[in-house]
């Protein structure tokens, strides 16, 4: 039987020389094996969507596997920025022997809006790992259009 080793050609490789964790990462993620928090942490980042409408910006990121309490939201007129940070241990011990596993993982994203957020009626929800975020324009900063004549 012949088997097909294809890999990802990645043109950066020379510098995980650097970087002595990456070639573990490109493994579990290749092997199909996922770190504790797969969603966020393999991902690099945290994950979003943003919607917009007549009045608001609403957003949607991902942060599996964390409480509400780990999770941080900061708005500035039109700067959002979400960061989030956990720890969790796991300990087993079976036969006499212990097994034992840290895990700590801090994540940021910040974006820009291309309109100012009204922070006092902004709202943040936390639900089955979803963060929803629901931004108001703030009254006037989307500016005048002037008619070209």
């Amino acid at each position: 039987m012949m088997t097909s080793n294809l890999s990802r050609f990645n043109p950066v490789a020379a510098l995980s020389l650097f970087e002595p964790l990456r070639a573990l990462d490109d493994l579990m993620r290749d092997s199909g094996m996922e770190w504790f928090w797969p969603a966020t942490a393999g991902s690099g980042g945290i994950r979003l969507d943003v919607r917009e409408t007549d009045q608001a910006f609403d957003v949607e990121a991902e942060l599996p596997g964390l409480k509400k309490d780990d999770i941080k939201v900061a708005i500035d007129g039109r700067q959002v920025s979400l960061s989030a940070q956990a720890a969790a241990e796991q300990q087993q011990q079976r036969d006499g022997m212990l097994w034992r596993e840290r895990h700590a993982g801090q994540w940021y994203r910040s974006f820009t809006l291309p309109h100012e957020v009204d922070e006092s009626q902004a709202q943040a929800r936390y639900e089955d790992g979803v963060l929803r975020l629901t931004l108001p324009k703030k009254a006037g900063a989307g500016g005048t259009r002037l008619a070209i004549q």
